[in-house]
């Protein structure tokens, strides 16, 4: 890379500063993802603990999604105060109080109010924490010369398939949900705090202005003015069509092969983890291909690919095509979530406030999304409610060219 010299890269840092950086970042995203799924996986357990609906259970859900809207819209604040290490280890504690507090009141002396309250804290523990890994993982990017992104959310999306383990194992053998949260707490902290202490600052790559001051920091009506920036909110609408992607195959794709294909139970769910295969080899196969080609090439390609692949599964009632369809799905929903932030970071000055809005868009998705697919599917079948997500992965890739790279990254391709 033209920005190596004497093994000095970008911001005055060594290449092994900089790999134990990236090293961080990976922990953080994993250690996210373990402690979601290891909640998630339990949720029939809290359902009978709690003795709740399915109309209640859903309303308790809805404390992770208050929780994580409100990180995802105040990071940006705190991060410009308090900086994106601080606000990320703070986060990861928030994180692991709320884990405990769930586990407390679900196995300690059920509340629903209680329980309601501590997903709210975990929520906004992730939310922050998110908002936090994904600016100090496109600084890293710039720092290395190279995508890292996607790689970062393919840990997430491993840490997910351990916190799912974790959670069948703690149920198997019987091992109580306070239990189970309070050793997931600590793994976060520990872990999480450990890849905090291994990141930089994520104002490395700032110049100090001709008068050898630092340069100065956005003001409070600057980050909400990115909210008016068509070109953040573009990238909004790229992350939005490709999150819905993603979502609405984790929510309903095994219902609707089982439901509306005849599959068996066990099919749908083996159907399932090979969507996730398949998005996370793309995550982890992305680094090249978006380095060689660009952002905007790679990320039409992808909204093909998933236009393709979920048309199959719609479309076609035939057992090995509707895999092959999701392959295609799983591959083109990979890259849009993880490649619409590090395009968001491109400007380091209002860098945490664009990652913060471009995130919350992309949020929208996973709260909306499955309500909305699940209303339409009771009028038209879930297949037909799937036409939605098609609409929105189109839109996305028309909008893809907002993602380009700033020249300097081109011409260095």
């Amino acid at each position: 890379m033209n920005s190596i010299s004497n093994d000095i890269l970008a911001g005055g840092i060594t290449r092994r500063q900089a790999t134990t950086w990236r090293n961080g970042i990976f922990m953080l995203f994993g250690v996210s993802g373990l402690a979601l799924a290891s909640w998630l996986a339990r949720t029939p357990a809290v359902k009978q603990a709690l003795d709740l609906s399915t109309s209640d259970m859903g309303l308790l859900l809805f404390g992770i999604a208050i929780g994580s809207l409100c990180g995802l819209l105040l990071s940006s604040h705190l991060i410009a105060h308090f900086g994106a290490r601080s606000v990320m280890l703070a986060s990861l504690i928030a994180l692991a109080v709320g884990q405990v507090v769930t586990g407390f009141a679900i196995t300690g002396t059920p509340s629903f109010a209680l329980a309601f309250a501590g997903l709210c804290l975990l929520g906004a523990g992730l939310g922050t924490c998110d908002v936090g890994m994904n600016l100090s993982g496109a600084v890293t990017e710039r720092v290395l010369g190279r995508t890292m992104m996607p790689v970062f959310h393919a840990f997430f999306s491993i840490g997910t398939i351990l916190g799912a383990l974790l959670a069948a194992g703690a149920e198997l053998l019987n091992i109580s949900l306070l239990a189970q949260n309070i050793a997931v707490g600590i793994a976060v902290v520990v872990i999480g705090g450990a890849g905090v202490r291994m990141t930089q600052s994520e104002h490395i790559l700032e110049t100090p202005s001709e008068s050898g001051e630092a340069p100065s920091r956005s003001t409070w009506r600057e980050r909400l003015l990115v909210w008016r920036n068509p070109r953040i909110l573009a990238i909004g609408v790229i992350v939005l069509g490709m999150a819905l992607a993603e979502g609405a195959a984790n929510d309903w794709l095994t219902l609707a092969v089982v439901q509306e294909h005849g599959v068996a139970n066990e099919t749908g769910a083996l159907i399932f983890g090979v969507f996730v295969t398949a998005m996370t080899a793309g995550r982890l196969a992305g680094v090249r291909v978006i380095d060689r080609f660009g952002r905007v090439p790679v990320l039409r390609a992808c909204a093909v690919l998933a236009v393709i692949g979920l048309s199959l599964v719609i479309l076609v009632p035939i057992l090995w095509i509707v895999i092959v369809g999701v392959v295609l799905w799983g591959l083109g929903a990979s890259l849009g979530f993880p490649t619409g932030m590090s395009a968001a970071a491109d400007d380091p000055r209002t860098a945490a406030a664009s990652v913060s809005a471009v995130a919350t868009i992309g949020y929208l998705a996973f709260l909306a999304g499955p309500p909305m697919i699940g209303f339409v599917g009771e009028q038209i079948g879930l297949l037909g409610a799937l036409g939605l997500v098609l609409v929105l992965i189109i839109i996305a890739g028309f909008a893809s060219p907002a993602a380009r790279e700033p020249q300097e990254q081109r011409m260095s391709r």
